[in-house]
């Protein structure tokens, strides 16, 4: 199985814990790109872990998608 690294913002970017947890439940817009980030982080590491299929094309407009949230 090959090696994946998981995107975790919030273990990227522990300096940042009190603000992502406010900002969650404070911000309904927030908390849904929020979801959608760690959604995205999960399928992508689905398909680097060959658990699911994926074009080239399809991992690289997720991996986008997950750099632009």
């Amino acid at each position: 199985m090959p090696y994946v690294q998981h995107h975790d913002f919030a273990k990227e970017f522990p300096e940042f814990k009190d603000t992502i947890h406010t900002l969650k439940v404070s911000d309904a817009h927030f908390a849904k790109l929020w979801d959608e980030y760690n959604e995205l982080d999960k399928e992508i590491c689905r398909i680097e872990e060959e658990i699911e299929a994926a074009s080239d094309d399809r991992i690289e407009k997720l991996k986008t998608r997950r750099v632009y949230l």
